[in-house]
């Protein structure tokens, strides 16, 4: 391998160098640092100088790619904030179908407005202000699908119970014949002073089969009173009808019914009976109602016997 000697003037002769190729190495990446060094450092410098708004101009592109997908955002949260209206307006439909009080305007959670507008925003806080907007409408419409959800488990049971109310109410004339005392005060027939009258008076003949006007349950039959043989069906939801002054009762305590059944035949017992006739009567939670509110007279009991 070739020796590298350098003078030494202390002492005035040639010494060798030695580990000449490594220092020499050394001495090369050295340099080579200091100079990307400085190379770099003069291209930011210059950089900065010549092109000062690389910086913004890349926050632009990026708040540009953010805007785009805040509008598909938009867009997206807007259809579905459509949908939900539409679905709120039939279910204020439902719920007038359901017999349901219409909801409290408060309880409802309006949505749009500068919400959906397109983004004009030139700074990062304006995008930050945004963003918690868009948050705040996320959580409305959240609001929104949850009171959507309870009101239609709400349509939901109403229609149910609606469904087995139906089946239940008095909706038809208990026997054939015509009403000759309507319900209210009059005079009484026997008695001869006013009187209330807390339901209607079928005028038939004795032995005229009586049928259950709604499904229930037989809560009394027996004798009471003034009214002889007396039948009482609890058909649920507050409601009882009574058939009094009969003269036979064909069914027992609780026994259950169903609209059209063959439950009595009409008579003329009891002290406060004037002839052969149907006293009946429907209570809800023990207040007499007038039972012509609740016959459907397009429907004959023939009808619904028929169906049985």
């Amino acid at each position: 391998m070739k020796k590298f000697y350098y003078f030494s003037k202390s002492k005035l002769k040639f010494v060798e160098i030695r580990n000449f190729y490594k220092k020499f190495a050394f001495l090369v990446v050295f340099f080579s640092v200091i100079v990307s060094f400085f190379v770099f450092g003069t291209f930011l410098v210059f950089n900065e100088f010549i092109n000062p708004d690389s910086e913004v101009k890349s926050l632009k592109r990026n708040n540009t790619i953010l805007k785009e997908k805040f509008d598909h955002l938009l867009d997206q949260y807007k259809g579905l904030d459509e949908r939900i209206a539409s679905i709120s307006s039939q279910s204020k439909d439902l719920r007038l179908k359901a017999n349901l009080e219409p909801l409290d305007p408060g309880e409802t959670f309006g949505t749009g407005g500068d919400v959906f507008q397109p983004i004009k925003i030139s700074s990062l806080g304006g995008y930050e202000n945004y963003i918690d907007k868009l948050d705040s409408y996320v959580d409305n419409i959240s609001l929104k699908v949850k009171l959507e959800k309870n009101n239609y488990d709400e349509i939901s049971k109403s229609l149910a119970d609606n469904e087995k109310l139906f089946d239940v109410l008095p909706a038809i004339r208990p026997c054939e014949g015509s009403i000759a005392d309507d319900f209210g005060m009059r005079m009484h027939p026997i008695l001869k002073f006013m009187r209330m009258h807390n339901g209607i008076d079928i005028i038939t003949d004795t032995g005229t089969k009586v049928y259950a006007p709604g499904a229930g349950v037989v809560s009394f039959a027996g004798k009471r009173g003034g009214y002889g043989n007396t039948l009482e069906v609890d058909h649920g939801f507050g409601y009882k009808t009574i058939y009094a002054h009969l003269e036979a009762i064909k069914v027992k305590k609780g026994q259950h019914l169903q609209r059209g059944d063959f439950i009595a035949l009409t008579g003329n017992s009891g002290k406060l009976s004037t002839g052969p006739h149907l006293h009946y009567e429907v209570r809800q939670n023990g207040i007499a109602l007038d039972p012509r509110n609740f016959i459907y007279d397009d429907v004959s009991i023939f009808e619904v016997v028929k169906k049985q």
